[in-house]
This record gives C-alpha cells, structure tokens and sequence, in this order.
C-alpha cells in the first residue's frame, strides 16, 4: 500500500472524521444548529424574556433613600435566571433532536470519533449563547441605566448610572454571559446522556431550580449557606452582586467556578455515555 493511501485510511480509521477535518465537522454541526426548527426563535425568547423580567424589576423595586441596600446591577440582570430556562432548553434540543430523528446514526457514521462530534457541539453551542447571551446582558444593562434613576437609585442615593466602565458591573456582564453558557453545556452534557428530550429538560430544570427550594425549607442556617455554595444557580449567579461582598456564602468568581464544575460534569458524563452506548 503507498503511503498516500495509507494516510487516508488512517484518518478513517483514527482521525476525527471520516469525510474531512474538525473544521469540516465544526461546519457541519453549525449548519444543523442554524437550520434546526425553533433554534432562532427560542434564542429569541430567551433574549427577551431576559431582557423583559429585567426591565419589570428595574420597574419595581425602588430606592427612596441613601442606603437602601438595594444591588442595583443585579437588579438589572434579574432576567438572567428565567432565560436560562430558554437556554437550558435550546442545549438540550440541540441534541436530543438527532436522537428524536435518528439523524445521530448518520453523523457518527459520518464522524466515527463521537468526542469530536461532542467537542463540536459544544462549540457551536457556545458560540450562539455567546451572542445571544451578550445580547440580552448589554440589553438588560442598558434598560436598567434608563429605568432605575427614575426609582431613587440616583448618586444622591449612593448609585452612579450603570455602565461598563465600572469595574464590578464588567465583571457582573461577563460573568452573566458565562454563566448561560455554562448553563447550555450543562444542558448539552445531561441531553447527551440521558437521550430523551423531555427526560433532560425536567433534569436540568429541576437541578437549577430545585436547590433554592429546598434551601428555603432547611431552617439551619449553616446548611442553607452549604446549599447555597453548591448549588448551581445560587452559586453561579454570585458573578451578578456587586454590594455586601463580604456577608455572601461564596465569592463571584467562585461561585461562577462551582457552575463550571457541575457543566464539565454534566459533559464528562454525557462523553462517557456517548462512547460507551450504541448511537
């Protein structure tokens, strides 16, 4: 055998695809992503859900003297944890959807590598709640900076308009957008695993809105702060206080960090199944 037809057959056999590179599977997974029934739309809804429980907080809630206590850009971003609920569905149907259709038998005939497959998911994933989680963020800023000085939150109360340049609202930004992309790769990671639809999106729901329930029935108050720190979304959107950093069970950054946790769990767990179940 020369060596050309030796190279093709070993990246049949061991490389990431049998019909080209990563590249040629990144595009692919992209163009079903982008072309999947309900993708752009429920994008959409969860920007505007974001963006509209957001606006009717910042509507709300008022400061009628200095030292309210109230965390102004966390107000804002209120939105930020019923969006999630849109982007945990939309991970999940990203790939359910294949197994729904047997489309997933076509895409590991194609790409026998399935880590590639699920890398590439991942991936585009990320991109588009990236954009679309940017999206609602600046949104939801840009409503509050409009709507929360007419409530008291004024600089003779003690809040400067909201603006990107202030270093804590930055970090309660960014770390918004991460955190509903690490929401997505959880939904990715569980919809890999467990296959059906409906299945997945009661799991992810239930471990990021289940938690904060049950801390509220525990009556002591050193489990409520334990529960608090491990849970996903009580945790994870720590990133968003930017006030009384000191009093909160676990830091922005670190909480953002236990959300990671429990998303490379969620994916190494649904890479496991993957590799080890028939498609």
């Amino acid at each position: 055998m020369n060596r050309p037809a030796k190279a093709r057959l070993a990246n049949t056999a061991d490389g990431p695809t049998a019909c080209g590179g990563f590249g040629h599977v990144l595009r692919a997974e992209w163009t079903k992503l982008r072309t999947a029934g309900g993708t752009g739309r429920l994008l959409l809804l969860a920007v505007t859900l974001t963006v509209a429980v957001g606006s009717g907080t910042a509507r709300a809630v008022k400061c009628p003297d200095v030292g309210c206590g109230q965390d102004a850009v966390k107000l804002a971003l209120t939105g930020v944890t019923v969006g999630q609920a849109v982007i945990a569905v939309f991970a999940v149907l990203a790939v359910s959807g294949e197994y729904g259709t047997g489309m997933i038998r076509t895409t590991l005939t194609a790409v026998p590598n399935r880590l590639t497959v699920l890398t590439a998911k991942a991936m585009v994933l990320t991109a588009a709640v990236l954009a679309s989680g940017t999206a609602a963020v600046l949104a939801s800023l840009l409503v509050g900076r409009h709507l929360l000085p007419g409530n008291g939150f004024t600089e003779a109360h003690g809040y400067v308009p909201l603006s990107l340049t202030d270093g804590p609202t930055l970090r309660a930004a960014v770390g918004s957008v991460l955190y509903l992309v690490l929401i997505a790769l959880i939904g990715l990671g569980v919809a890999t695993a467990v296959r059906e639809a409906a299945t997945a999106i009661g799991l992810v729901l239930g471990l990021l809105y289940l938690f904060p329930v049950v801390t509220q029935v525990v009556n002591d108050p050193e489990w409520q702060r334990h529960l608090q720190q491990i849970a996903p979304m009580s945790a994870g959107l720590a990133i968003q206080t930017t006030v009384n950093l000191p009093g909160m069970p676990v830091g922005p950054w670190e909480g953002l960090g236990v959300l990671a946790a429990w998303a490379a769990t969620a994916m190494l767990s649904g890479a496991l199944v993957l590799r080890r179940r028939d498609a």
